[in-house]
Order: C-alpha cells, then sequence, then structure tokens
C-alpha cells in the first residue's frame, strides 16, 4: 500500500532512511526472535527432565514411607513427626534472560524435621524425610522454569507480532511509495524536460 506522503526529493529521502531503519530493525528482532526460541526449547528440555527426576524421587520417597509406616507403625512415625524443629525460609529472586527478568526461588532450611530424643525410628523413615526435602528443592526449581517457559512464550509471540508487522506490512509499504515517489519524480523530470524542449524549439524559431 502506497503511503500518504507528497511526491517530491526530501520525502523519498526520509522513505528510503526510514525503510533502512526497518530493515535494521528487522534483523535485531529475528535475531532475538530466534534466540528466545533457542532459549525457550532448552528450558523445555531441563525443565522435563528435571519433572522426570522429581516423579522418580517422589516414588521412591513414598515406597520408603510405606516400608517404615509398615515397621514403626502409624502412631509411632505421627510421633516422631509430631514436634519438628525444622523451620523453612523461601527466598523469592530474579534472573535475567535476555531482557526478561524471571523469578527464582530458594529454600534456607534449619534444624530437624524429625523429633529429637526419639528411638526406634527406621532408615527407611530417615530416607524418606531426606528425599522429600531434597524434592521440595527441585520443585521450586520446576517452578522457576515453569514461570520462565511462560514468560518466554509470551516475549515470542510479542516479537513474532513485530517481526510480522515490519516484514509484511511496513517494509513493503515503504518500498511501495519509494517505488511511486520515484516513478513520480521521473514522470516530473520527462515533463520537464520536454518542456524545456518545446521553449528552445519557440526560441530557435523566432530567432
Amino acid at each position: 500500500m502506497v503511503l500518504k506522503v507528497n511526491p517530491n526529493r526530501m520525502e523519498l529521502m526520509k522513505l528510503k532512511k526510514s525503510l533502512k531503519l526497518a530493515q535494521k530493525g528487522h534483523k535485531l528482532l529475528k535475531d532475538k526472535q530466534e534466540q528466545l526460541i533457542r532459549n525457550f526449547f532448552e528450558i523445555i528440555k531441563a525443565n522435563k527432565e528435571l519433572r522426570k527426576t522429581v516423579e522418580e524421587k517422589l516414588i521412591k520417597a513414598y515406597k520408603s514411607f510405606l516400608v517404615a509406616k509398615a515397621v514403626m507403625g502409624e502412631e509411632k512415625i505421627e510421633e516422631a513427626v509430631m514436634m519438628p524443629t525444622l523451620t523453612t525460609d523461601i527466598k523469592y529472586g530474579k534472573q535475567q534472560i535476555m531482557n526478561l527478568k524471571v523469578p527464582t526461588f530458594d529454600v534456607v532450611t534449619s534444624g530437624e524435621i524429625l523429633s529429637f530424643g526419639l528411638s526406634g525410628t527406621s532408615v527407611e523413615l530417615d530416607n524418606s524425610v531426606k528425599i522429600f526435602s531434597q524434592v521440595i528443592r527441585d520443585l521450586l526449581i520446576l517452578a522457576e522454569k515453569e514461570k520462565a517457559i511462560i514468560e518466554l512464550a509470551n516475549e515470542i509471540i510479542n516479537t513474532r507480532r513485530r517481526v510480522n508487522a515490519l516484514e509484511y506490512i511496513l517494509v513493503p509499504n515503504l518500498k511501495e511509495t519509494i517505488k511511486y515517489i520515484g516513478n513520480k519524480l521521473n514522470e516530473m523530470e520527462r515533463s520537464n524536460i520536454s518542456r524545456l524542449m518545446k521553449i528552445k524549439n519557440m526560441v530557435q524559431e523566432v530567432q
């Protein structure tokens, strides 16, 4: 589509400059989009692997817990976890992926989840509790990655929209308008030359 501008040389120069900037912007956005997509799939892969690890740990922890329950009995397990000295603090931060800021989580624990001074706790219960503690950290990392995936997906969509606007609307319109003005200026040039030739011929005839 030809833009509504005055067909003169000054406008032509401005449009050519705008075209160069639009093409440069398109390349930068295209490069950004490709890098975003690479980061997106890298995080998806890491997220998938971590999710699998978490599921395996949870299965292992649950099996250990069932064995502990069978050995110790439900009442003894309840006593073991009734008065934990464990304190947990989740720290929130941010990390930057390209121009995006995505949340980070870190868990800081101190003390023990099992009550002190209890005898008769099984190794299976200790193992189960230990694995569950590790899984908490992994779940926070999963939350980080899944939030990053959402943010990257949104940024990819926005960047693609801008790339398409430049590639399929602005750049073609600028090129078409530049061509239109160029043709108009050529027509005016030919018309001026023709008029000058006529004037020259008239002057010669008078002489």
